[in-house]
């Protein structure tokens, strides 16, 4: 289900109520904590949390056009799923955010690489998902090391 609104606003105001409600806590939760050098945009038909081409003027390597993606958010129409890149692409960070996320909540994790997938609505753990264990330039870093493309 992607979206083609061109906002973060105007993704949100088409939201059913419930929906609403669970991906704007989510998002302020996010916004709350990743630091002011990503920005906040639509990517990929949902809201994204990105590396702006002023700070990584390469982009991401399926489509330079394209900022680096570190995070996204979405209604599904299932779940209101949270996509986070460096999950996938580090182990470690993996590994706390599953031990932590068991300790947050009564739900099981329904996970895939990067994805994490909320079907009870009233069970997110918000502060987890606004908790930061990298940085830009680690995530940077990470991201060169291990998808992109090798010239």
């Amino acid at each position: 289900m992607q979206s083609k609104v061109k906002t973060p606003a105007e993704y949100l105001d088409e939201l059913s109520d419930d929906r609403r409600k669970a991906v704007s806590e989510i998002r302020k939760a996010i916004k709350k904590n990743l630091p002011k050098v990503f920005s906040e945009v639509m990517s990929y038909g949902m809201l994204g949390y990105v590396v702006p081409h002023s700070l990584y003027p390469d982009g991401y390597h399926c489509d330079p056009k394209l900022h680096l993606p570190f995070m996204c958010l979405a209604s599904q129409k299932n779940s209101v799923n949270f996509y986070h890149m460096g999950l996938y692409g580090d182990k470690k960070l993996m590994d706390w955010f599953t031990s932590e996320y068991a300790k947050q909540t009564t739900t099981k994790l329904d996970m895939g690489k990067g994805c994490v997938r909320f079907k009870t609505l009233d069970q997110i753990p918000h502060t987890l998902i606004g908790e930061q264990k990298i940085n830009l330039q680690q995530w940077i870093d990470l991201y060169e090391k291990g998808f992109k493309k090798k010239k």
